[in-house]
């Protein structure tokens, strides 16, 4: 597949420091950006619009204020099947995902995946940079959330994952529950719900090495609270039949 059908959605809120970096890393590759950022106070906007004016592969989409992962993703969805990418990214700003595992999880779509996830939880992922306790917090939100759900997923929290566009496009993301890291929960589901076909593929996740990372407890919070309902309309689901 040529690379420039291929669009990685970045969202950002305050990743100044990272965002040349990680735009040029994605860009040599030949893939396109679309940085969605959430009016950064720090200016990362106003950096994304001079990266742009330098590089027709990368555009930018201001949205007026913060409100979340999931928002920022369906608006940097709407655009990316609007311009007519036929594989859509998502990736962190951070460097937390590799941008050499790009092709990876491009590869993973060609070989009939609609959905690529980059997974710590499969053989060969990892998270070298935690500690026990929140590699046992994380891997114990994704068991959680498997058993509720239903999913065949090992990482569903993960944020580095490739859609076929015409799989995204089945997807009800606008219309999404979750507005935090649950938002990729509600998407594995989702995807699982509509039959797609998931495929995992290890990657290495590590820390941030410029920045301030955006999870808090309430991010926390809201996931674990919807995968709850979530899990509990399932069953009622099972039980009555609607």
């Amino acid at each position: 597949m040529p690379t420039d059908r291929v669009t990685v959605v970045v969202p950002t809120f305050n990743e100044r420091e990272n965002l040349s970096h990680i735009a040029a890393a994605i860009t040599h590759q030949g893939y396109r950006v679309l940085i969605v950022d959430d009016s950064s106070p720090d200016g990362t906007g106003e950096l994304a619009d001079q990266i742009a004016a330098e590089d027709r592969r990368v555009s930018v989409l201001h949205r007026r204020k913060k409100e979340g992962l999931g928002p920022a993703y369906a608006d940097g969805f709407d655009r990316a099947l609007k311009d007519k990418a036929e594989i859509i990214i998502e990736m962190d700003a951070d460097f937390s995902h590799d941008p050499a595992d790009l092709p990876r999880l491009i590869k993973a779509l060609d070989d009939g995946a609609d959905l690529a996830i980059g997974s710590r939880y499969v053989a060969g992922g990892s998270t070298p940079d935690w500690p026990v306790l929140r590699q046992g917090i994380s891997r114990g939100g994704n068991l959680y959330a498997r058993m509720m759900l239903g999913i065949p997923v090992m990482d569903a929290t993960a944020g580095f994952r490739a859609f076929q566009a015409e799989a995204l496009g089945r997807l009800p993301y606008r219309s999404a529950e979750a507005s935090g890291y649950g938002f990729q929960v509600e998407m594995a589901w989702r995807a699982h719900e509509e039959g797609l076909t998931i495929v995992e593929v290890p990657i290495s996740f590590r820390d941030r090495a410029h920045g301030t990372s955006k999870m808090g407890s309430d991010i926390v919070l809201e996931a674990m609270r919807l995968v709850t309902v979530w899990g509990f309309r399932r069953f009622w689901k099972g039980i009555t039949g609607r």
